[in-house]
């Protein structure tokens, strides 16, 4: 166990496991994001796909802890590493230059935090209940929670509805760099294919921040609106 410790703490080490957690992580966002296309399912849909979720909390909580784990090692590493390149470089250039260096890749560390920021507002959100409350506690005629009208009448609030268009935008940003960015953490760059992944990262970036904000912006819009 000490010798995975003193890898992980070695900039490799911290470099490799942070392209693992963040492939995880975009493995979550995909899963995240066929959940909540439910919602142009109806009702029925959605408060079935939940109750099936809560109907196996084994599961459910063995999701949320893992899901946990690879997202603290993930922000953990980031900022540590992101510490290890300053501390390398304790004087500041007189002229940066950062002319080939694209803004997705310079503010990584910032777009990171900032969507880890996002995370604890949306688990408030829709996960704990906190924010809104009184959406979090509805029911429907089965008697199940009534996720479908808890999401659709959040989103009816326009800061609310801002809050995720915002962090969205800055989630595909930092997407677009790490997606490709991970093949030279896990050493598979090659001239074959390198080009192929700048070209998909930043497509598959944006389509999750697309699938993410159809929601709130069909609520918006009044493309989906809460049951009668």
């Amino acid at each position: 166990m000490n010798w995975l410790l003193g890898w992980m703490r070695s900039t490799l080490g911290g470099k490799v496991v942070m392209a693992i957690t963040g492939l995880l992580l975009v493995g979550f966002l995909l899963a995240h994001m066929a959940g909540n296309l439910l919602v142009f399912g109806g009702p029925a849909a959605v408060n079935a796909y939940a109750a099936y979720l809560k109907g196996s909390p084994v599961l459910l909580w063995g999701a949320r802890l893992g899901l946990l784990t690879v997202f603290v090692l993930h922000v953990g590493l980031g900022l540590r590493l992101a510490r290890q390149n300053r501390a390398a470089r304790p004087d500041r250039y007189v002229k940066t230059a950062t002319v080939e260096a694209s803004l997705a890749s310079r503010s990584m560390v910032l777009t990171g935090a900032m969507v880890a920021a996002f995370v604890v507002f949306h688990l408030l959100h829709f996960t704990v209940g906190a924010i809104q409350r009184e959406h979090a506690v509805l029911s429907d005629r089965q008697g199940r929670h009534d996720v479908y009208s808890m999401v659709v009448l959040g989103f009816q609030n326009p800061l609310v509805s801002l809050a995720y268009v915002i962090a969205m935008l800055l989630l595909a940003l930092h997407l677009s760099h790490g997606l490709h960015s991970f093949a030279q953490s896990l050493g598979f760059r090659h001239r074959r294919y390198t080009a192929l992944l700048e070209l998909l990262a930043p497509i598959v970036a944006a389509l999750l921040a697309i699938g993410f904000l159809a929601v709130p912006m069909s609520v918006l819009l009044g493309f989906v609106s809460p049951p009668q």
